[in-house]
């Protein structure tokens, strides 16, 4: 630490499959990526494995029939409205076609001018030069089409998400609203498809008169036909294939505490281990936050808990030492680190420093490390998190 803070690196491992025995993957991909980099684990290590790889080697996916059938069960078919699911090819778009599967027509309702996580159908200006106010107005289709025409082309993708849902809802209908009750004019069975806000959602509809109302993580929370499953149920999934998707992983807590006791029996030293998924951050360009999972890490070893418990050096060296400079400041702040005791919420000394939980905030940054696309590290290591200025 004399002269390196924080380190992430990419761990590349081979590509899993069902059935590999991960925590021996993962150790021997550590181990070649140490001798390679010339490093060496240490106490208090953190070793991150993404959410996809865990969900791979459990082999938890589900065909859309599986989905339809559940959906069907637990709704008895007939017409069933969904409320505010977000707008993704990748997320929704194969969730979207096995439900359509489990009811005979499909109400769709979207939220605007942009979904949960921020990817918009127009831009908040143009309802503004329209004169259109999200918070109070709903519209069909076709009202909707009358004001906006087709300025609902998504700006990254290029995609026209209301014809796009159309299209793999099959016989469905579109509505936009703002108000989750909206729904109940067209069916009295609804499905909450947003991710954060479900639970707020679901309690709305339930207490204006919905017959029977259920959330994303109330299907596929069982195994049908043989499927995988997830507390999450639905929530976190991503397609897989054409006629598959693969669920957020069970049993986190199970496997990190078997790499973290896997990793001291065979190095001595002992590591923190977590799964993450999505980082929670938001894109200042596109305005989409980037957390579609349930949550940034399902599941940690103890040693994550909690949040960080920091001094804002700015702040102690503007104020406190504004006198001194040079080594006389270095030692002063040092000492004023190694003798911080309890919690400092609520001191100025500690303002401006992040209040998330640590999980959350070491998710973020493997998010950031390993990418989404063909970088091939699934496995992030980061060394000296919980070290600080005063550390030796």
């Amino acid at each position: 630490m004399k002269n390196t803070g924080v380190v992430a690196r990419g761990i590349v491992t081979p590509i899993f499959r069902q059935g590999d025995d991960i925590v021996k993957i993962i150790y021997s991909s550590l181990m070649d990526a140490a001798k390679d980099g010339g490093f060496k684990l240490a106490d208090g290590d953190i070793v991150s494995v993404t959410e996809a790889v865990v969900g791979r080697v459990q082999g938890n996916y589900a065909s859309l029939k599986q989905i339809s059938k559940d959906v069907r069960t637990k709704f008895g078919g007939g017409t069933l409205g969904i409320v505010f699911p977000i707008l993704s090819r990748n997320r929704f778009a194969s969730v979207l076609q096995g439900i359509a599967g489990g009811c005979d027509k499909l109400i769709i309702q979207l939220s605007y001018p942009h979904d949960e996580v921020g990817n918009r159908l127009v831009e908040l200006q143009t309802c503004d030069e329209k004169g259109v106010d999200p918070t109070h107005d709903s519209f069909t289709e076709k009202e909707f089409r009358d004001i906006f025409g087709m300025e609902t082309v998504h700006k990254f993708t290029g995609v026209d998400y209301i014809e796009y849902y159309k299209e793999v809802g099959g016989n469905c209908e579109i509505i936009f609203s703002n108000d989750p009750r909206q729904i109940l004019k067209y069916s009295k069975n609804v499905l909450c498809c947003d991710i954060h806000t479900r639970k707020r959602t679901q309690k709305l509809i339930e207490s204006a008169g919905a017959e029977k109302c259920l959330c994303l993580d109330d299907i596929l929370c069982e195994p049908v036909d043989g499927s995988g499953y997830s507390e999450y149920g639905l929530l976190g999934s991503n397609k897989a294939t054409d006629d598959s998707v693969k669920l957020f992983p069970r049993d986190t807590d199970k496997f990190v505490n078997e790499l973290q006791a896997e990793l001291k029996s065979r190095t001595g030293v002992t590591v923190e281990v977590m799964v993450y998924g999505d980082g929670c951050f938001k894109d200042p360009m596109g305005g989409i936050w980037e957390l579609a999972d349930p949550v940034v890490s399902p599941a940690f070893t103890s040693g994550l808990s909690g949040t960080p418990n920091e001094l804002k050096i700015k702040y102690i060296a503007d104020n406190d030492y504004a006198d001194l400079s040079g080594q006389a400041l270095t030692d002063s702040i040092r000492e004023r680190i190694k003798s911080k005791k309890g919690s400092l919420v609520g001191n100025m000394a500690s303002e401006g420093t992040t209040p998330r939980r640590i999980p959350d905030l070491v998710g973020s940054l493997c998010d950031l490390v390993s990418g989404s696309g063909d970088r091939g590290t699934p496995v992030v290591l980061v060394q000296n998190y919980f070290k600080n200025y005063a550390s030796e």
